[in-house]
């Protein structure tokens, strides 16, 4: 009998692969916070896995979902005087939460892994 991984593994590489563009773009937001008029961007986390997962759901077998995420404009809370939307602290803090949350995609995948291997090696 085959394992299929795509199934066996689920959204936890597509959570993985969101949180390395999240990182991308927060880093982004960092490299510019003192860039006159640059808007901060992010992405919505929630939605995208939501959309994975309801295609993981409405899929025969042999598809593989796609991730799709769509930068969004963040609104500063307090907006600077020279159009610049990002903001060294709340960067700081969803750069910093989206790395912990990286790690933690990555044990969840790990483990799933280690539970494949279990089932090969026939343990």
């Amino acid at each position: 009998m085959a394992i299929n991984f795509d199934k066996a593994l689920g959204i936890h590489p597509y959570a993985l692969q969101a949180r390395v563009q999240r990182s991308e773009i927060l880093a982004s937001n960092l490299a510019n916070v003192d860039t006159p008029g640059y808007l901060a961007r992010d992405y919505d986390f929630k939605a995208a896995m939501a959309d994975v997962e309801s295609q993981f759901n409405n899929s025969g077998s042999g598809f593989v979902p796609q991730l799709s995420m769509e930068a969004q404009y963040r609104v500063p809370y307090q907006p600077a005087l020279d159009g610049n939307t990002a903001e060294m602290g709340v960067e700081q803090s969803k750069f910093n939460n989206n790395a912990m949350d990286f790690q933690s995609s990555l044990t969840f995948l790990n483990m799933k892994i280690q539970g494949l291997q279990k089932v090969i090696d026939g343990r």
